[in-house]
């Protein structure tokens, strides 16, 4: 005897918390950061430690409440662990995959725009730097440079669970609720590819604080990362691939602030 279908308001409310919370916070960053140049996640480990758990608490809240109001199910959040010991490996290639097509995306977008004239190189060079993603906000480099514990809560608890886990949660917890509100529109696999291009958008709107091109950035790789969750109907590879992005990029941001002090 097939379950009986739960009431659509309890999705609606599932829905409005769970899709409206990176907006929300995206809004209080950009708020924050015209008035406050300290990064977001402060310049010492125990600020980061703090910041951090009341990120995964305030989250926590946000998406409790959307599932005590859905009671969505572990299969209707994609919780399951599917493919076994080698899903491990498939997703740091993802990772690789998803840094080397934003880096093509980039080159064949700065190519089309010169080849046809839209802007010059050198232009198109000061436009860059003038839209660089601010990674001041959110992270304090020297810190990563000079502090150990920093650097390893960085590429460990803030790639892998305050970013993968939560982001993905949040992605996950927007799908199912657009599949329970109109299942004839995202149940199917090409229903939830469009499902995932509105939630890569959201995604990227809540990482404006950082600036216009680091907001279309995460926009591009909320949308790898969604189709990565959809296609392999489970979050954990898209938690680790998302967790491998953001650890390299803080492994690597104090060089790349290493390397910029010195071309200058």
């Amino acid at each position: 005897m097939p379950a009986p279908s739960k009431p659509r308001w309890r999705w609606w409310v599932h829905l409005c918390l769970v899709g409206s919370y990176p907006l929300v916070l995206g809004l209080l960053g950009w708020s924050r950061s015209t008035h406050h140049r300290a990064p977001a996640l402060t310049g010492t480990a125990r600020g980061l430690l703090v910041v951090s758990g009341l990120e995964l608490l305030v989250f926590g809240a946000v998406f409790g409440l959307g599932w005590l109001a859905s009671r969505a199910s572990r299969d209707e959040l994609l919780l399951r662990w599917r493919g076994g010991w080698w899903m491990v490996p498939l997703a740091v290639g993802y990772s690789v995959a998803l840094r080397l097509a934003l880096l093509v995306l980039a080159v064949l977008v700065s190519v089309v725009l010169v080849v046809t004239n839209v802007v010059n190189l050198d232009q198109l060079q000061h436009t860059a730097k003038a839209n660089q993603p601010d990674v001041s906000a959110l992270v304090d480099i020297s810190a990563l440079t000079h502090n150990p514990l920093y650097w390893w809560l960085s590429v460990t608890l803030v790639s892998f669970v305050v970013a993968g886990l939560r982001e993905e949660l949040w992605r996950t917890g927007f799908l199912a609720g657009l599949r329970a509100l109109w299942p004839g529109g995202f149940s199917s696999t090409r229903g939830q590819l469009v499902g995932v291009c509105a939630a890569a958008v959201i995604f990227g709107l809540g990482h404006l604080a950082m600036g216009a091109l680091a907001s279309v950035m995460a926009g591009i790789l909320g949308l790898g990362l969604g189709v990565i969750m959809v296609l392999h109907r489970s979050i954990w590879p898209a938690v680790i691939a998302h967790g491998m992005f953001d650890a390299t990029t803080f492994a690597f941001l104090p060089l790349i602030a290493d390397l910029m002090r010195h071309s200058h």
